[in-house]
């Protein structure tokens, strides 16, 4: 097989498996700019940005992208704005304007000003491809979106791009070439590591309503019940195939659909998937009025048996045991523009054979972990949106999100306490035994920080880690208590007051955080959402400043 590098195994969303091949120095810097953040913060600042704004607009510098009615303000909606130069497209150039009756509320995002670049390529699209193709392990499919952008890098510069989706064997690479020689610029996986009604039990034991959908005599996992298509596969443990699906536009089969012949179901990871893919679904509807992860009622589709039990040792033992254990095994992730239709793919780790652990936790199906399964999915929810990216404060905020939706679905839907099935504060408990991934009431506890003088920077980054610091404003929002590190306590809203911070996170996340976000900026995004929804001085404003405080986030 391949030659495979190692990737991390406790992360439930890969985002940083080394490439396969040497990556060309990055050439001189191209062109210049300075990055502007936009966070007006009175009223003469949002004016004088709103006609800025405009003006851009005009220009053609700023291109609408989407207009979305606010699911929780019925008088408000969300334009989401890329910057342009030159017909080309900045990549984390964007901003999010929040209007009300013709009148901006809200202006946050990040745009480049004094821009100086040649947005000429000299290398042509049909040669990106061949390049592309060239890095590729297997096929790279003619309608593989190829795009030209221009490339923020550090220090100011900025390099004209062609970017695209490359499997090299153990990443689905997003990669970018210099649109005039073909180097490679930047590239970084971007896995984000998740009709007729039955019945199953799922992976630890209960019984769950599974819909299902009859077709030639069988029962299939295709949810007939929701706006959207809901559709779980059983790749029977072939990774070869479940690669080829993911990142080499091969086509599906109705035999890789999930399916039982009586409507009442075994396979306890099946079950869970599909159920939990429901259930998020509901959660996201019925507490912020979302269709779905695009908010169209577009498809969601997981994968469950990429590979199986029966195999681990022979994975074990062979050169690619890193590979495959630490992603297909010991993990769960979404996968962003891959998948039938190009429309991203959940894939569930199959966890570990009975009596082996990983640094002393077993490993039961990901498919079990309802907050797991939520997590995921917002990765997809957050690419349809604020598209939060993958360094230092970004690529965290991105974490906490979905460490934030997991959590809340896992409220909504278990009584809170300890114990299998009970909502918590933990991440992954269910699945990864004892004591789960993480924890949002005390992140020390798992060496993660819990205050922004503690967050890791530069090559100590790691976003799951560094994501300990906004989960435990969540956290102390909602129950209120002292951060161990300031000695800062917080007046929580209470449990039974809950919704009303994840409304406010949620609102702030997707409404008002773009690509480049800060955690300063998640700060004023979420006690602005508290503001408008709840009012100045409520209890849900106090509660997400003093925790953003105490946190050490100004």
């Amino acid at each position: 097989m391949r030659h495979i590098l190692p990737s991390s195994l406790l992360a439930l969303a890969v985002t940083s498996i080394p490439v396969l091949f040497a990556q060309a120095p990055i050439p001189p810097r191209q062109g210049s700019a300075q990055e502007l953040a936009v966070t007006p913060q009175d009223l003469s600042q949002l004016r004088e940005w709103d006609g800025r704004i405009n003006a851009m607009v005009r220009a053609g510098a700023l291109v609408l992208r989407n207009i979305q009615p606010d699911t929780l303000l019925a008088d408000r909606v969300h334009e989401r704005y890329d910057q342009f130069v030159g017909g080309v497209r900045v990549f984390g150039g964007d901003l999010a304007r929040q209007v009300r009756g013709g009148v901006t509320q809200s202006i946050y995002g990040t745009v480049y000003d004094h821009v100086e670049l040649d947005t000429m390529p000299r290398l042509p699209e049909e040669k990106a491809r061949a390049v592309f193709a060239a890095m590729s392990s297997g096929d790279f499919p003619v309608d593989r979106p190829v795009e030209l952008v221009v490339l923020p890098i550090d220090n100011g510069g900025l390099v004209l791009t062609w970017r695209s989706h490359v499997w090299t064997g153990t990443g689905w690479m997003h990669t970018f070439i210099d649109a005039h020689n073909g180097v490679v610029v930047d590239q970084y996986d971007d896995r984000q590591a998740q009709s007729a009604v039955g019945v199953g039990t799922g992976v630890l034991g209960d019984r769950k309503k599974v819909s299902a959908t009859p077709s030639a005599g069988r029962f299939w996992a295709i949810d007939g019940l929701r706006p959207p298509l809901l559709v779980t596969y059983d790749l029977n443990g072939d990774l070869f195939r479940t690669e080829d699906i993911l990142y080499q536009g091969a086509g599906v089969a109705s035999s890789d659909i999930a399916s039982d012949a009586d409507n009442t179901w075994s396979d306890p990871a099946t079950v869970d998937a599909h159920v939990y893919l429901g259930w998020t679904y509901d959660f996201l509807f019925k507490r912020f009025g979302r269709h779905g992860l695009d908010g169209n009622a577009g498809p969601i589709q997981a994968i469950t048996h990429p590979v199986s039990r029966a195999d681990f040792y022979d994975w074990y033992f062979s050169p690619d045991a890193d590979y495959v254990l630490g992603l297909y095994y010991t993990n769960a992730f979404w996968c962003p523009g891959c998948g039938p239709g190009q429309k991203g793919v959940m894939v569930f780790g199959e966890g570990l054979p009975t009596g082996v652990t990983f640094f002393g936790q077993s490993w039961n199906y990901t498919a079990g972990g309802l907050d797991v399964i939520a997590h995921e999915l917002t990765h997809g929810l957050t690419s349809y949106t604020s598209q939060l990216g993958h360094g230092e404060e970004s690529g965290a905020l991105n974490e906490s999100f979905s460490d934030v939706i997991g959590t809340s679905v896992e409220f909504f839907y278990e009584p809170a306490g300890s114990g299998a099935q009970h909502a918590d504060y933990l991440i992954g408990e269910d699945i990864v035994s004892p004591g789960g991934l993480r924890s949002m009431a005390d992140p020390q506890a798992y060496g993660d920080p819990d205050h922004y003088s503690r967050r890791g920077v530069g090559s100590k980054a790691e976003v799951h880690q560094n994501a300990g610091i906004p989960n435990h404003a969540f956290y102390l929002a909602v129950e209120g208590g002292v951060n161990r590190t300031s000695g800062l306590s917080v007046h929580g809203v209470g449990a039974e007051n809950r919704e009303q911070i994840e409304k406010a996170f949620y609102r702030g996340f997707v409404n008002y955080l773009t690509s480049n976000a800060k955690f300063a900026s998640a700060r004023r995004a979420t006690i602005q959402a508290a503001t408008e929804l709840y009012g100045a001085g409520s209890p849900a404003e106090r509660a997400i400043t003093e925790a953003w405080t105490a946190v050490g986030v100004f």
